[in-house]
């Protein structure tokens, strides 16, 4: 990405030193600018199904719909925003980008109305995907091949540290918290948006006062061009199709957002916090994924990934298997000393095995897409990969507003169809009793997801089959050419 920028280049935005952690003021700046972006999104993300259908008025199904088209588009726009950067500036791309997740956060939390909260959906949209491409552009353009890597590595370490602190506010600011000193204060979901809105605008604030852009000779490519190459890449079928394949894991990693906070929270009780548990997964990938990676150094991308995509489907079937712990632990276990439900219990563990699965699977994809890519074009098909996250997110969130109406449906509709079931709802979560009829089969919903990480995996054997014999024939009949 390039920017042509009418301020001229930052003086100070020249790479460090080689082979050190210094890097130029800017690049700090934008990483921390990051930070809050992160924190901001994740908050809002993890309890955006929570929120559009207990305050907005959403079913589980339409909800599902909604955030569905708004993660499809966040994770596809940022290709083709990333020529609004190149022509106006980073700088200007930036406060652009962060004026308008300020001023999104803002309108999801200020009105519960359907077409309003849209509206909302549709500005994060715009400004997370100017966001994206910028500041990581701006870890390239701020390092060369020396740092680069240390670079990067610290992009992804503010990302996590910004998502790991979103979702750790998050459920203080949902559920309430006490203030020593000045009482408890009862926010409610709805205020959640507005922390995000906070967080924004600090990004912003960091932008406007200290962001200079970076060293942006050259020329970004205009938005046709950026379309034709989007076409091209749907129309290789093998890169397509590998993209669809590791989609499934992505798909069982998203129920962290889409399905598992309202399970959760239906079955075990508003007390629960999803959103810590949804923390288990960037824990494990940052405290694993360095060991993983050197352990994988000499294995076969391909190979690495059938790896995650068999340990995935018993992240999602550790959650199914919950209520044999329940029925053997009653609705409490004691471990170190703290009480957990058996459905947190299993629910950690599943969450782990996701973020162990993708300590697999993250460093070897795009060695092994790179490698389905036409010969010289690799840079092109790398730039679309997150194409698998657009389809993945897209799917989880359709499929999940279907399962959790069908297997775990919303307490309050089960209020308005059927009070006496609504009644011993009430009752089995303050612990006195069994679970209504409607939600005897809840767990269903992940053999659902088991069944497609399983799908998955026998896809990308069945994949690694194909194109190795297509490979040998295409070998065997340039090899006849030559003679």
């Amino acid at each position: 990405m390039h920017s042509t920028s009418p301020a001229g280049p930052d003086h100070d935005a020249a790479p460090g030193p080689r082979g050190t952690w210094r890097f130029p003021a800017t690049f700090w700046f934008a990483n921390f600018a990051e930070l809050f972006e992160r924190a901001a999104f994740y908050g809002m993300f993890i309890s955006l199904q929570l929120y559009l259908v207990g305050e907005v008025g959403f079913t589980d199904v339409s909800a599902g719909a909604v955030s569905a088209c708004f993660s499809f588009l966040l994770y596809l726009m940022p290709a083709f925003l990333g020529p609004l950067a190149d022509k106006i500036g980073f700088r200007a791309a930036l406060i652009l980008a962060f004026a308008l997740l300020t001023g999104g956060y803002a309108l999801l939390g200020a009105l519960q109305i359907k077409t309003t909260v849209v509206v909302a959906l549709a500005l994060v949209v715009l400004g997370g995907a100017i966001v994206k491409p910028v500041i990581s552009g701006t870890a390239a353009k701020c390092s060369d091949e020396f740092n680069r890597a240390r670079a990067f590595s610290i992009f992804y370490f503010m990302v996590n540290i910004g998502s790991f602190s979103g979702k750790t506010f998050a459920p203080f600011i949902r559920q309430g918290f006490d203030l020593p000193g000045f009482g408890h204060f009862e926010l409610g979901i709805r205020y959640v948006n507005f922390y995000a809105a906070a967080m924004a605008f600090i990004a912003l604030i960091i932008v406007v006062i200290a962001y200079r852009n970076p060293d942006t000779a050259g020329v970004g490519r205009s938005f046709s061009e950026v379309f034709d190459s989007f076409v091209r890449v749907l129309c290789n079928g093998r890169f397509m199709c590998l993209i669809v394949i590791v989609a499934g894991f992505w798909t069982i990693q998203g129920q962290l957002y889409a399905a598992m906070p309202a399970y959760i929270i239906r079955l075990v009780g508003e007390q629960a916090r999803p959103e810590w548990l949804a923390n288990i997964n960037p824990f494990v990938v940052v405290t694993c994924v360095v060991f993983v990676t050197h352990l994988v150094r000499n294995v076969k991308p391909e190979n690495s990934i059938a790896i995650s995509l068999a340990i995935i489907p018993f992240s999602a079937l550790s959650m199914a298997l919950a209520p044999i712990l329940q029925r053997a632990t009653g609705n409490s276990i004691d471990i170190l000393g703290f009480a957990m439900h058996p459905i947190t219990v299993m629910a950690i563990f599943g969450i782990a095995a996701q973020g162990l699965g993708e300590c697999f699977l993250s460093p070897k994809f795009m060695e092994y897409a790179s490698k389905q890519a036409p010969k010289g074009e690799e840079g092109l098909y790398l730039g679309f990969q997150n194409l698998h996250s657009s389809i993945a997110w897209f799917v989880a969130f359709v499929l999940s507003g279907f399962l959790l109406d069908r297997y775990c449906p919303d307490p309050n509709k089960l209020k308005e169809i059927d009070p006496a079931a609504y009644a011993q709802w009430q009752d089995a979560i303050a612990g006195n009793g069994a679970m209504p009829e409607a939600y005897a089969s809840a767990h269903y919903l992940w053999y659902v997801y088991a069944g497609i990480g399983v799908v998955s995996l026998l896809a990308l054997l069945l994949f690694k089959y194909v194109t190795a014999k297509l490979d040998r024939r295409a070998a065997a009949a340039a090899g006849a050419e030559g003679r």
